[in-house]
């Protein structure tokens, strides 16, 4: 069974530090997309970085030049670090794991953690 495992969160005061974490229990880890996302209250979930299949990196215009995401294949984890944080960066951030295609395997995916609430506030 599928086990994504998101630590990290909590309160933090406008331009404060987070480090988010998620632990992945899943096969051929490295070949798969890593993406985070959040949710805040009363709107859609978005993007906020991913790590594609291709190992390229992409992030919300809104998180550009704050937010680092990283990963390490040896531990099945991928990380957010959130430098500069401000009140609009509070919601429940999820971590979320794409599928793999290595030597004509396929290795299903799109599994989800339960979320970490990060709280930007004075």
């Amino acid at each position: 069974q599928v086990q994504l495992v998101e630590s990290g969160g909590g309160v933090v005061q406008p331009g404060g530090s987070l480090r988010l974490s998620c632990t992945v229990s899943i096969v051929v880890f490295s070949a798969r997309a890593m993406t985070w996302y959040r949710q805040a209250p009363g709107k859609q979930r978005e993007l906020v970085a991913q790590f594609t299949r291709s190992g390229s990196i992409n992030y919300a215009d809104s998180v550009k030049g704050r937010f680092t995401i990283s990963r390490e294949n040896a531990k099945n984890t991928v990380f957010l670090e959130m430098n500069k944080l401000k009140p609009e960066d509070t919601a429940v951030y999820y971590c979320n794991v794409g599928p793999a295609y290595i030597d004509n395997t396929y290795y299903t995916g799109d599994y989800w953690g339960r979320g970490t609430q990060v709280t930007v506030s004075s």
